[in-house]
């Protein structure tokens, strides 16, 4: 009963949005909830409700210009347990947010891309100065694709922005940003810090 009258309320708000934009985030929302309630997730159903998110802003939605980087060499990014996964640059982002420009790196899993499945799935962890405050101490993630990528081009969606498992519950191996990846600004969108 709890979890219906949960997404009636997003529902709700999406009709209430009625904006384009807005109203594709509520979709975005409703489709993330709805993956924890799959095997493995670090929420039992009951807790869903306790997800908080900034409210939909489009100066958080940018268009980002693309540098790739071919020649990089994988490495070792740590992870909250102390254990490292391998990743390899993939390219660099370079964009404007509130008359600044900022560059975020983006990485691809070595072991991911040998998946036919993931095979375009890119990666952007990142931490900025709402950090320990509003949202997640250790940092949040944005998924991307290669074909997201066009003409050197990529629309870049902090209100996608999202928690890594380690928000919820110990015993997750999530990346940390690395050093690079860390904004001198305040991104007030996407995922807040959990709420229970």
């Amino acid at each position: 009963m709890k979890i219906f009258a949960l997404l009636l309320a997003t529902l709700m708000s999406c009709a209430v949005w009625g904006q384009s934009f807005k109203k594709s985030i509520c979709e975005h929302r409703k489709t993330y909830k709805e993956a924890f309630k799959e095997e493995g997730s670090p929420l039992k159903p009951e807790e869903i409700r306790y997800l908080r998110f900034f409210k939909p802003d489009e100066d958080y939605r940018v268009t980002a210009t693309f540098t790739r980087t071919p020649d990089e060499q994988p490495f070792d990014m740590i992870t909250s347990s102390g254990m490292m996964k391998k990743y390899v640059k993939y390219g660099e982002l370079s964009f404007e947010i509130k008359g600044e420009t900022h560059t975020l790196e983006v990485y691809q899993s070595i072991r991911l891309r040998a998946t036919p499945q993931y095979k375009d799935y890119l990666f952007i962890p990142f931490k900025d100065t709402t950090n320990g405050t509003t949202t997640y101490g250790a940092g949040r993630y944005l998924d991307i694709e290669i074909p997201d990528i066009q003409d050197g081009k990529l629309v870049l969606d902090f209100n996608k922005a999202y928690n890594p498992y380690c928000a919820f519950s110990d015993g997750y191996n999530c990346p940390r940003p690395p050093a690079a990846n860390h904004l001198r600004i305040a991104i007030e969108a996407g995922e807040k810090k959990y709420g229970k």
